[in-house]
C-alpha cells in the first residue's frame, strides 16, 4: 500500500509538472522572433530599481529585489539581497559575515554545519519559523511537520541569498518569518571550460575544499561541484565534524527564452555533539569559566545523509514567463544521544549507561508550476498564479541502546508521519502612477496523518496508542503598496497574514503523561510593515521601515493535574520595532575612484518582543535582544582585491520564553578581518582572515544541555587554482 500511494503522489506530481509545461506552451505566441529573448515594451520604473531580463534572474544584483522578478512580483515588500561577489570569499559557511546586510536576522551561532537564524525575535532553532529554499525549491526537513533547514547548501556555490519579509507568504509558504532563497551558481556560458580548486586551512585543524568545473558547449551548460569540509572544532574532545557533498548540473538552451536545468546532488554531514556548559558548580557540573573547551557529552552523535534531483523549466514569453519545477528528496536524519545528563552536567546514574537512538526519514516528491502575465496599457500591470504539489513520507525509529555509544537497541517509539499539501496563491499588480497596489491571496491545503505503530512508555501505562489525522484549508491575504517619490525614492508598505500548523511531536506527543486539546488550533500570525528605501546620490542606498508581528494561539505545553501535560494553545505575542540600514562608498566624497569603491556600511535592528497573553505574558520571547547592529567596512578593487571588516553588536537577551536565569544571553560584539586577493598575471587566488579578532569570550545559543560557546580568536588561510 505505502509503495503505491507514492508512486500515485509521484504521478500526480509529473502530471501537474506536464500540465503546466502544457499550458505554458498554449499561451506562447507562435512568433519566430519568440526563439531569442523578450523584451517587454517600455514602462515607468522607481530610478533605482535593478534591470534584468527574466531569462537572465541569477544575474540579479542588489541592493533591492526587481518590482518583477521572473514569474515573482516584490514591489511593495521589503527585500535584501546578500550578493557575496561584493564580499571576500567566505569561507567555513560563517553565517556572521554572510548576514552581514540582513537586518531582522538573527543568528544562534554553533561551531558544527548546521544553522540557526531567527527573524524579528522568533525562535531562530534551524530556522524554523523562516521559509527556506534553494533555488526556489524548500529544503526543510518538511516545512509543516518538521521544519528545521538542517541542511543548507555549502556557500561557495551560492550566488546569493535572497530575503523577503512579511509578504514572503503569499508567494513561497505560509511561515511568519518571511523567505530566505539561496540562488545557487548556473553554469557559465562565456567559454566552454572553465574550473577552480580552492583549499584553505585554518585554526582546529579546519580543512576545506571546494572544486568545480563549468562551461557551455552548444546547447548544453554543464555546473559540478565538490566540497569536503572537517575540523576539529573548538571543544577538547566529541566537537569534531566532518561533511562532503556533490552536485551536478546540465542547463539545455541556458541563452534562450526556453531553459531546461537538471539537477542531481547528494549532502553527507556527520558531526559530535559535546553537551553544553554551566556557570553553577556542584557534582558532575561542566563549568564555564573553569574550561569553556570542556566536554559534558562524550558519545553524543548527529548524522545528515540528504540526496535530491529536481527539474526546473523555465519559459519566456511575450507579455511575461513561466517557470515549472519537480523535485525528489530524500533526507536521513539519525543522532545517538547518552542519557543521564542536565544543564552543563556529566550524565550520571543509570540512565547514563544508555542513549537514545534517533531515526527519521523525510521522502518527499513535489512539484510547482508558476506563471506572470503582463496586461492592460502598455503591459503595466502584472499577475502571477502558483499551485504546488507535494507528498512527505517520514516514519521515525526511537530505540535505547543499552550502552552510552550504542549505534542499535530495542525499539521505545515508532511512528509513520505523512504530509500532503497543495497550496495555490495568486497576485495582481496594478501600476496607477507613481502609486502600485498589490493584493494578494494564499489558499492553504494541507493534511497531516500521524500513526504510533509503538510507545512502550504509554503501553506500561496502560494507555492505547495515539493517532491523528487532520486537514485544513487556511485562506491567507495580503497587500502591498508602493508609492514612488522623487529624488530615487520610495515608499512601501504591506500588511499579510500567516500561519504555523502543529509540528508532528505537537499532533502525537510520545510522552505517556502528555495530551492534545482537541480544540487545538493553528498559531496565527499578522504582520504591517511600513517603509522607505531611496538611492538619493551616487554610492548611496539606505532602507528604513517600522514593523509589527503579532502573532497569536502559538502552540505549547500547559501543566494539568495529576503530573499530566496537554497540547494547547499557549499564548499571544506582539514583536514591533525598527530596521534601518545604508552604505555608502566613500570613494564618492573625492569624486570617485576608477579602481575601486570603499563601501562603509550599517544596519540595525530594534526589537521590542513580548507575550501579551498566556504563561509568560510579560516575558521576552527566547532570542529577542533590544537590538541588534551590524556595521563594517568593504575595499573591492574588480576582482582583484577585496578586503572586509565587518562586525555584529548584540543585545543580551534570553535563550527560552520563560526567561530563566540559567538561559541568560548576555551582549557581545564581535569582529571579522577577511581578504581576497587574485596574485596578478597567474590564475591563483588567495584568501586569509581572522574571525573574532578581538578574541571575544561570548556566546549566543543555550540548548537543554547547556551553554554553547562560540569560538574564540581563529584564523584561516587558502588557495584556489582557477582556469
Amino acid at each position: 500500500m505505502k509503495k503505491t500511494t507514492q508512486t500515485s503522489w509521484l504521478s500526480s506530481g509529473l502530471a501537474l509538472f506536464l500540465c503546466a509545461t502544457a499550458f505554458a506552451q498554449k499561451i506562447t505566441p507562435a512568433d519566430p522572433a519568440d526563439s531569442t529573448p523578450s523584451s517587454a515594451p517600455p514602462i515607468e520604473l522607481p530610478p533605482f530599481r535593478v534591470e534584468a531580463e527574466a531569462e537572465a534572474d541569477h544575474f540579479v544584483q542588489g541592493p533591492f529585489l526587481p518590482d518583477v522578478q521572473g514569474a515573482k512580483i516584490n514591489v511593495g515588500k521589503k527585500t535584501t539581497i546578500l550578493d557575496f561577489d561584493s564580499f571576500p570569499r567566505i569561507t567555513g559557511n560563517n553565517y556572521r559575515q554572510a548576514l552581514a546586510q540582513a537586518p531582522g536576522l538573527v543568528l544562534s551561532e554553533e561551531t558544527s554545519p548546521l544553522v540557526s537564524i531567527g527573524y524579528r525575535g522568533l525562535d531562530p532553532h534551524r530556522a524554523q519559523f523562516t521559509q527556506v529554499l534553494k533555488d526556489g525549491i524548500p529544503i526543510h526537513a518538511d516545512q509543516f511537520g518538521y521544519p528545521e533547514a538542517y541542511y543548507t547548501p555549502p556557500l561557495d556555490t551560492v550566488d546569493r541569498i535572497e530575503f523577503a519579509r512579511g509578504g514572503a507568504a503569499l508567494m513561497y509558504g505560509p511561515q511568519p518569518g518571511g523567505a530566505l532563497n539561496y540562488v545557487t551558481h548556473r553554469p557559465r556560458m562565456d567559454r566552454s571550460f572553465s574550473m577552480s580548486t580552492l583549499h584553505t586551512f585554518g585554526s582546529d585543524d579546519y580543512y576545506s575544499t571546494f572544486s568545480y568545473l563549468d562551461g557551455t558547449v552548444g546547447r548544453v551548460g554543464y555546473y559540478g561541484y565538490y566540497n569536503q569540509r572537517q575540523s576539529d572544532g573548538i571543544r577538547s574532545a566529541n566537537s569534531e565534524y566532518e561533511l562532503s557533498a556533490w552536485l551536478g548540473r546540465v542547463v539545455l538552451d541556458g541563452g534562450t527564452s526556453s531553459r531546461w536545468i537538471l539537477t542531481l546532488e547528494t549532502y553527507d554531514e556527520e558531526h559530535g555533539e559535546p553537551g553544553g556548559l554551566t556557570f553553577a558548580s556542584g557534582a558532575n557540573t561542566v563549568n564555564y569559566s573553569l574550561s569553556r573547551e570542556a566536554p559534558s557529552r562524550f558519545f553524543d552523535r548527529f548524522n545528515l545523509d540528504r540526496k535530491a534531483a529536481s527539474l526546473v523549466w523555465e519559459r519566456d514569453f511575450a507579455r511575461g514567463t513561466f517557470v515549472a519545477r519537480a523535485w525528489g528528496i530524500d533526507y536521513l536524519r539519525a543522532s545517538r544521544r547518552q542519557g543521564g545528563g542536565g544543564f552543563g552536567t556529566l550524565p550520571a546514574g543509570t540512565a547514563a549507561g544508555t542513549n537514545t537512538i534517533e531515526r527519521q526519514q523525510f521522502t518527499t516528491l513535489g512539484a510547482e508550476a508558476c506563471v506572470r502575465f503582463d496586461w492592460g496599457a502598455g503591459n503595466r500591470h502584472v499577475f502571477t498564479a502558483g499551485a504546488q504539489s507535494y507528498r512527505t513520507d517520514s516514519p521515525r525509529t526511537d530505540s535505547r541502546g543499552a550502552a552510552p555509544d550504542a549505534t542499535a537497541g530495542a525499539v521505545q517509539t515508532k511512528s509513520q508521519r505523512d504530509i500532503t499539501y497543495l497550496p495555490v496563491f495568486a497576485e495582481n499588480l496594478f501600476r496607477l502612477g507613481s502609486l502600485s497596489i498589490t493584493p494578494g491571496f494564499r489558499l492553504e491545503t494541507i493534511r497531516q496523518d500521524v500513526r504510533e505503530l509503538v510507545n512502550v512508555a504509554k503501553t506500561s501505562a496502560g494507555r492505547a496508542l495515539a493517532a491523528r489525522d487532520d486537514s485544513q484549508s487556511v485562506p491567507l491575504f495580503g497587500l502591498a503598496v508602493a508609492y514612488d517619490l522623487p529624488a530615487k525614492a520610495q515608499l512601501y508598505a504591506n500588511i499579510s497574514q500567516s500561519y504555523r500548523p502543529m509540528i508532528f511531536t505537537q499532533a502525537v506527543p510520545n510522552g505517556a503523561t502528555n495530551v492534545v486539546n482537541n480544540d487545538l488550533e493553528e498559531g496565527r500570525a499578522i504582520q504591517y510593515e511600513v517603509g522607505c528605501r531611496a538611492q538619493p546620490a551616487a554610492g548611496l542606498v539606505f532602507d528604513a521601515s517600522v514593523f509589527q508581528l503579532d502573532f497569536d494561539n502559538q502552540i505549547g505545553n500547559l501543566a494539568l493535574p495529576g503530573g499530566l501535560s496537554t497540547v494547547a494553545n499557549v499564548g499571544r505575542a506582539v514583536h514591533r520595532g525598527i530596521e534601518a540600514g545604508a552604505q555608502y562608498d566613500l570613494f564618492r566624497l573625492v569624486g570617485g575612484s576608477p579602481k575601486g569603491a570603499l563601501n562603509l556600511y550599517a544596519n540595525i535592528l530594534l526589537l521590542d518582543a513580548e507575550f501579551k497573553e498566556g504563561a509568560t505574558a510579560g516575558k521576552t520571547p527566547q532570542y529577542a535582544p533590544d537590538h541588534v547592529v551590524r556595521a563594517g567596512l568593504i575595499y573591492v578593487r574588480s576582482d582583484s582585491l577585496k578586503l572586509g571588516l565587518t562586525g555584529t553588536l548584540s543585545a543580551d537577551s534570553f535563550a527560552d520564553d520563560g526567561n530563566t536565569a540559567q538561559r541568560f544571553v548576555p551582549a557581545y560584539a564581535v569582529w571579522d578581518l577577511t581578504a581576497e586577493w587574485r596574485v596578478p598575471r597567474t590564475p591563483v587566488h588567495v584568501i586569509a582572515g581572522i574571525n573574532n579578532i578581538f578574541d571575544e569570550d561570548y556566546y549566543n545559543r543555550v540548548r537543554n544541555d547547556g551553554i554553547d560557546p562560540a569560538p574564540r580568536r581563529n584564523c584561516y588561510l587558502g588557495a584556489a587554482l582557477e582556469f
